[in-house]
């Protein structure tokens, strides 16, 4: 057995060297033609029905938006009150039906009820998009070391999504429908505080990867991997090492410095326009492709970047990392950087 391990020690790079010269070209011009294919043959989603979770605020709030213009028919769901006004808003963009479930992902029995509450009204599912999400900012050795305050993240981000795909599948299946999942760039960018949100997130990748092989071509599954969004999270409500939900905005701008932060409208649109081509994955904005590049050959690099501009010296308070320094000394930076609010969509009328 040892020598079989030693043969392929041996091979494996070089076979994989020579296969990838040898069939990136055309497997590259294969997908393109798919790609335009299925730019061309877009999936209408009028009339089609879509679940979102976390649709109270965010990019949840504009994927109701933007599927709302386009026609299709709405199950909203989170936990906060707010709902209601996103739904009121994507019914006068142009969904002909749109109801709101409050429910908390991170219970299974919730994920049940929503799923069965939007066949049992409209009939039928066409999208299930997992989009619920928190986040928590700690540096790890900093946490209690009762670990289980950031139990929620997981459960939420992690689990939510797992839970609530389950129900949903058999009646994905039926409609050949679609999956959206919520992952993020953070998922292979190691940011330091957000150890256990990132982990959260590369598990979706790792699940939804796993189960678009199980599907097969029944359902299909597109992986979102934001990168900094105007959103919740980006405006640094996270959870606190104590477990309960804060904002701190000195945090922020710690956590996010001088990278700019991509409009939640522009972000939804270009998520509803990749489900409908039926894409394997999206990164939004694009240029954070180019982020995975870097991990994949330059890992020591991105880590010493994080060191370097993200940390201070023990007992140096965060809000002196070099990254908040950058911001501060750039006069308006902040205002060209991250948008404020998140602007209401206008509203067409005949």
């Amino acid at each position: 057995m040892d020598l079989i391990h030693k043969f392929l020690n041996l091979v494996a790079p070089w076979f994989t060297f020579f296969s990838l010269c040898l069939f990136l070209p055309p497997f590259s011009l294969f997908k393109f033609f798919l790609a335009t294919l299925s730019s061309l043959f877009s999936e209408n989603v009028s009339g089609k029905v879509v679940i979102i979770t976390g649709a109270s605020s965010g990019i949840g709030e504009h994927l109701a938006y933007e599927y709302g213009r386009r026609g299709a028919r709405l199950a909203l769901t989170a936990r906060e009150k707010s709902l209601q006004e996103v739904a009121d808003t994507a019914y006068d963009l142009g969904s002909p039906d749109v109801i709101t479930i409050r429910a908390d992902v991170s219970n299974v029995d919730d994920c049940k009820r929503l799923v069965e509450e939007t066949v049992n009204h409209f009939g039928r599912l066409d999208h299930l998009v997992n989009n619920a999400g928190i986040t928590s900012v700690c540096m790890f050795e900093d946490a209690p070391l009762d670990m289980t305050n950031f139990r929620a993240v997981m459960d939420t981000n992690f689990w939510g999504s797992v839970y609530t795909t389950r129900f949903a599948v058999p009646h994905l299946r039926n409609s050949k429908g679609k999956i959206v999942v919520m992952s993020s760039a953070k998922s292979w960018l190691p940011e330091p505080r957000t150890s256990v949100y990132n982990a959260s997130k590369a598990a979706l990748a790792a699940f939804f990867d796993t189960l678009r092989i199980e599907l097969g071509r029944d359902v299909k599954i597109t992986i979102v991997t934001p990168g900094h969004i105007e959103s919740e999270i980006t405006r640094d409500r996270h959870l606190s090492k104590e477990g309960k939900m804060e904002v701190e905005q000195d945090m922020r701008d710690v956590q996010v410095s001088a990278i700019p932060v991509a409009s939640a409208s522009e972000c939804a649109q270009a998520i509803v326009n990749s489900a409908c081509r039926g894409d394997r994955s999206l990164t939004q904005p694009s240029w954070y492709s180019a982020t995975y590049l870097w991990k994949l050959f330059f890992p020591e690099v991105i880590e010493w970047g994080y060191r370097l501009f993200s940390l201070t010296s023990p007992g140096v308070p965060r809000q002196e990392a070099p990254s908040k320094k950058i911001l501060d000394l750039t006069a308006g930076a902040k205002k060209l950087l991250y948008p404020s609010t998140i602007q209401s969509p206008e509203i067409k009328t005949d």
